[in-house]
């Protein structure tokens, strides 16, 4: 089964969401897509006066940014993709981690920084696998916005990358699972500034090297781990390359973006 996660540089624009969504409703068998969408959360927020906080670039969730991606997650993007998959011949189902208990979470505790309603999603085992595979063996396509719950009645503001990898991890007992990860760039780039240096493939001792040297830096450091950590945890490969090349990625064509792999065992 294919886990598919997009951002908001896709979200954001209805041209390329519709080509993306069009991809994705033609992927045979059981699929499950997970969406971003901070982007268009910041620009709602910004009109109903709230400014989004971030620090190190991960977003402070206080109560009133809460409500905002609440409704922005999983009302305004969650259902809206729901609707479009809808008409492309797709039975999809919006959810959130809360919905079925389908990804339990856990504020994250008060450290340097407070975070707000941030969840820390636990190992795969915390994953409702069971309820998952339900809905997919009954022909339905599970879209996840990017929050979770804290089991005492609050919903969690979590990393999208984080959900797609941990759903993957908690579905490769049952299925043989590919991660894909849609963004803007081609796939992990050798050089930031040519985005034809797609590296097209790369293990785990490679990706160390990557880290290493500084090829793999900033953002893409935290997305690979997680990548990494799912593979180390029975996903079968990860794909990383931008929404618009998803047959390719999917099929491993001439250009098909990053396919990461695990070695060991």
């Amino acid at each position: 089964m294919y886990i598919i996660k997009i951002g908001g540089n896709v979200l954001d624009n209805p041209e390329r969401l519709q080509r993306f969504l069009i991809d994705f409703a033609a992927l045979p068998g059981p699929k499950l897509l997970v969406h971003g969408g901070g982007k268009i959360a910041s620009t709602i927020g910004l009109q109903l006066g709230i400014a989004p906080q971030y620090v190190e670039g991960r977003r402070l969730t206080d109560a009133e940014t809460l409500r905002v991606v609440t409704m922005v997650y999983a009302g305004l993007i969650n259902k809206n993709v729901v609707a479009q998959l809808q008409a492309l011949g797709c039975n999809a189902i919006g959810m959130t981690g809360a919905d079925a208990n389908a990804i339990p979470a856990t504020k994250r505790p008060v450290k340097a920084i407070d975070y707000g309603f941030a969840g820390d999603v636990g190992g795969p085992e915390t994953i409702n696998a069971t309820a998952i595979q339900a809905l997919l063996q009954a022909g339905l396509t599970p879209v996840f916005a990017p929050l979770t719950h804290d089991g005492k009645g609050s919903l969690l503001n979590t990393n999208a990358d984080t959900i797609a990898s941990v759903l993957a991890t908690a579905l490769a007992p049952f299925y043989t699972v590919k991660l894909v990860y849609c963004f803007e760039k081609r796939g992990v780039l050798a050089n930031a500034a040519e985005d034809d240096s797609v590296i097209p493939h790369i293990d785990e001792h490679t990706y160390q090297h990557l880290k290493a040297t500084g090829v793999v830096k900033d953002g893409m450091v935290p997305k690979l781990d997680n990548a990494f950590a799912a593979l180390e945890q029975g996903v079968k490969a990860v794909l990383i390359g931008e929404a618009e090349a998803l047959p390719e990625l999917i099929g491993g064509g001439s250009f098909s973006g990053t396919t990461l792999v695990w070695h060991h065992g």
